[in-house]
């Protein structure tokens, strides 16, 4: 039976899977969150769809985000990295995960999870949007701007408010799913 989803859901199989399975829902597990943030900050400037393709590869370059492990990487593990044609060979990009695993694991020390902190930003539940149509899905929220101001004071690097509000979206902590969308029900109801 077909299923009524957002139009971008259709464009590949791999985004059917995402959408349908993952895309919204919340998630309140701290890798999780952690390979969440460092995946949306890899996709700024490039497709989400290039990200689900080396997903895998960023879980195995990345000792499955480990934030811990990472943020014990060196130099020479950077360089590694650099070589590895399974993630995007970006310098900043790589440096970034680095020090995104460090300033994690600050807020886990300082709010006892990650979950805690980063779920705040929208009051500890989802918030359940009403979206017609993809062009009334906005790039950022002043939860984005707030969210993205605090990850960067944090120490944070690749959060700006347009990546915060992906992450928002990707993490379900808002259901951007079209009312259209058989996901949107599901969700609107969790």
């Amino acid at each position: 039976m077909d299923q009524t989803r957002c139009a971008w859901g259709n464009a590949d199989p791999l985004y059917v899977r995402y959408h349908d399975d993952e895309w919204g829902v919340p998630v309140h597990d701290d890798r999780k969150l952690f390979e969440m943030l460092i995946l949306e900050g890899a996709q700024a400037g490039l497709s989400w769809l290039l990200i689900l393709k080396r997903r895998e590869g960023y879980r195995a370059a990345f000792d499955g985000f480990d934030a811990a492990r990472i943020a014990r990487y060196d130099e020479s593990r950077v360089a590694e990295l650099l070589t590895n044609p399974n993630i995007i060979r970006n310098r900043r990009k790589v440096e970034a995960t680095i020090q995104n695993a460090r300033a994690f694991l600050a807020v886990q020390d300082e709010f006892g999870s990650f979950d805690r902190y980063i779920w705040q930003f929208v009051g500890g539940k989802p918030r359940q949007n009403a979206f017609q149509t993809l062009s009334e899905i906005p790039a950022k929220t002043d939860e984005a701007v707030v969210m993205s101001k605090d990850l960067i004071k944090r120490g944070f690097k690749f959060v700006g408010p347009t990546i915060c509000y992906a992450f928002m979206q990707a993490t379900g902590m808002v259901n951007d799913h079209l009312v259209s969308c058989f996901r949107y029900g599901d969700l609107a109801e969790s």
